[in-house]
């Protein structure tokens, strides 16, 4: 089980910025397209790139900006960004079915070439998606002390 925060609800175009490491908001920022699904990052976590670990979290359109939420790990996605990795764990809310939706992978892809499409001094790259045993083992390697 993990906690996300969300910054982004799902349909929305508007991601809250925080200071990740005590949870407080710092401002609203906007990306060129709706987030397909709510995002956020997992409480507790430094990744590689010194941020929380990014989170899309499935199974509840309802989720609101702001909000922590307990999740279960169902899967990783693979993202390379400008040659650094920034991958997202793919969860969804505790008690739904552990189950990713069909055809997130292209949803997801699409989400993130076309936001940023709008940068083209960066380059990215999305896939594929990994396993929960995976996921759960990133998760565990960037778990703060």
């Amino acid at each position: 089980m993990i906690k996300v925060l969300i910054q982004a609800q799902a349909g929305s175009t508007d991601k809250i910025r925080y200071d990740e490491k005590t949870l407080t908001p710092i401002e609203v920022g906007s990306v060129s397209r709706p987030y397909p699904y709510a995002y956020g990052f997992v409480v507790a976590t430094t990744a590689a790139d010194g941020d929380n670990v990014d989170c899309y979290v499935f199974g509840d359109d309802g989720l609101k900006s702001g909000s922590i939420v307990d999740c279960e790990v169902v899967g990783l996605l693979d993202q390379i960004e400008s040659g650094e990795p920034d991958h997202k764990v793919l969860a969804v809310v505790a008690g739904q079915q552990a189950v990713l939706p069909d055809g997130v992978l292209e949803v997801l892809q699409d989400f993130i070439y076309g936001v940023f499409s709008g940068f083209p001094d960066s380059a990215v790259s999305v896939g594929p998606i990994h396993s929960r045993d995976s996921a759960v083992r990133y998760v565990r390697e960037c778990r703060d002390c």
